[in-house]
């Protein structure tokens, strides 16, 4: 029997965390984060499907692809929170499955352009400014959403 499947997906730059701006982004790199998501899915019976990309089309593809398949979705789209209404379009082909957004800081405190998410209206929940822990924050949100939604849990 094989377990739910919660799709992890990242953005542009975040590759290069643990580099890119620590003041910001803290020091943990992307494996640390991944590490993190599989050890609470492992923890909560659940199979971890983590990506990045620094491309937004291939981003899309993933979403699609998705649909049917995973149980539930966490996504820190980085840059392209603010600019893809493509990938705000392949999110709304999820219907009922459960998306949660991630992000490292909270972009609300930073520069105005960061202000506008067009994954927040798709969103039942948002984990932002919590650092890295945002996404086990994430991955359990999901879990539990996805439990009620299907009786599971």
């Amino acid at each position: 029997m094989s377990l739910p499947i919660i799709l992890v997906l990242n953005g542009p730059n975040l590759n290069m965390l643990g580099l890119r701006e620590p003041e910001i982004y803290g020091h943990a790199k992307l494996s640390d984060i991944e590490f993190m998501c599989r050890e609470v899915g492992e923890t909560l019976g659940l199979d971890i499907d983590f990506k990045q990309t620094n491309h937004e089309g291939i981003m899309v593809d993933w979403i699609q692809e998705a649909r049917g398949r995973v149980a539930g979705v966490v996504i820190n789209a980085a840059a392209y929170t603010h600019t893809s209404v493509a990938i705000h379009d392949a999110l709304k082909l999820l219907e009922n499955t459960p998306i949660a957004e991630v992000h490292i800081s909270n972009p609300k405190e930073r520069e105005s352009f960061r202000h506008v998410s067009y994954i927040e209206p798709l969103a039942f929940a948002h984990f932002v400014g919590h650092g890295a822990q945002g996404y086990v924050m994430a991955v359990e949100a999901v879990a539990e959403r996805f439990g009620k939604v299907n009786g599971d849990r």
